[in-house]
């Protein structure tokens, strides 16, 4: 581990005195790590002297886009969700005083487990853990989208309603606010969405970026929490679904959204059987898959592009990033929207 007070995001001092206010028998020093992986919210494991692990989040250093990020949000939605069947994380606390290491976080309790980023940590799981790894997939996304809202506080987490067309404009916007290149497939491909958007039907919790490498499996496969509740809210749950396939890759696939994608392991359920298993908990219309596959898809480049540009200006720390052009990154997803639309990729073969 760096040390502590090499941690970029980190003040290890006012940090520590924030965790004994919390955990009375933690045992110092305590030691924070960056976990490497994700490039929206900046996440360490804390470590006390015991070997005692948690996990902090907060936000990217230096400018972030507006209501990004926001901290207290996702600490809520956790703490709600821990009240029902939807797996995660246990929450030790939220700071929102930013003197105390420089930006709003909370922290969780560590879940130990298997995060299958890429190939080399799906080969931690056997074929057959593999095989139930998509069905626990599946299994807690139709949790998810049960979840009575008002029951558990998060009937305000925001409008229940035309969830597409808000994230149209939403995604829309920051795609203004960061390219620094003009994609004509983003422009067509933001087009042809707006003009034939479904009809939605009943709102559920969208969790927002719902993958595998969002979650923490146990040896057998079986989902033990969900993580990364940054883009919760409140709308169409195929949405969840949509995108949960572009991630999905197959070892067959033309183009992958992820290089090394776990998912292309023996073992794997196809996009197919894993749309046959939510169709067989769900009374849901599943016939215009493929439209949020191609959401999906622009979704990811518009949030890719603001990843990049905050890597390129130092926000993301000590961390690194497979490529900095970025742009063609971009535009090979916008193609595979395109395709999705049309049928070619995420429709006919999911």
């Amino acid at each position: 581990m760096a040390p502590s007070s090499d941690v970029a995001g980190i003040d290890a001092k006012n940090l520590t005195a924030w965790m004994l206010d919390r955990v009375p028998d933690l045992v110092e020093p305590i030691r924070f790590e960056p976990i490497a992986g994700g490039l929206s919210n900046l996440t360490y494991t804390v470590t006390d002297s015991a070997r005692r692990r948690w996990v902090l989040r907060r936000p990217p250093l230096g400018h972030v886009l507006a209501t990004a990020h926001d901290m207290s949000r996702e600490f809520r939605i956790i703490n709600a969700l821990s009240s029902t069947d939807v797996p995660v994380a246990p929450v030790v606390g939220f700071c929102e005083d930013e003197t105390v290491s420089g930006a709003p976080f909370y922290v969780m309790e560590f879940v130990d487990g298997i995060i299958a980023r890429d190939a080399a940590a799906g080969s931690e799981l056997t074929i057959t853990a593999r095989t139930n790894a998509g069905r626990s997939l599946i299994d807690n996304l139709i949790k998810i989208h049960a979840v009575d809202v008002d029951a558990i506080g998060l009937g305000d987490l925001g409008r229940k309603e035309s969830y597409v067309e808000r994230q149209l404009s939403r995604w829309q916007r920051q795609w203004e606010a960061t390219k620094d290149d003009a994609i004509v497939e983003m422009t067509e491909l933001h087009q042809r969405l707006s003009q034939a958007i479904p009809q939605q039907g009943h709102a559920t919790i969208v969790h927002g970026d719902y993958r595998l490498d969002n979650c923490i499996v146990d040896q057998s496969g079986s989902v033990v929490a969900v993580l990364d509740w940054e883009l919760c809210t409140l709308g169409d749950p195929l949405a969840d679904l949509g995108l949960m396939f572009v991630y999905w890759a197959q070892a067959d696939d033309p183009f992958s959204a992820l290089d090394g994608s776990a998912t292309a392991l023996e073992g794997f359920a196809t996009r197919s059987d894993l749309l046959a298993m939510y169709q067989a908990q769900s009374d849901r219309d599943l016939s215009q898959i493929g439209y949020y596959v191609a959401l999906g898809y622009w979704k990811l480049a518009c949030i890719l592009q603001g990843v990049l540009v905050r890597y390129r200006s130092g926000a993301m720390g000590d961390q690194t990033t497979d490529t900095d052009s970025g742009t063609s990154s971009v535009q090979r997803l916008a193609v595979a929207g395109l395709a999705a639309l049309t049928g070619q990729i995420g429709s006919n073969d999911v």
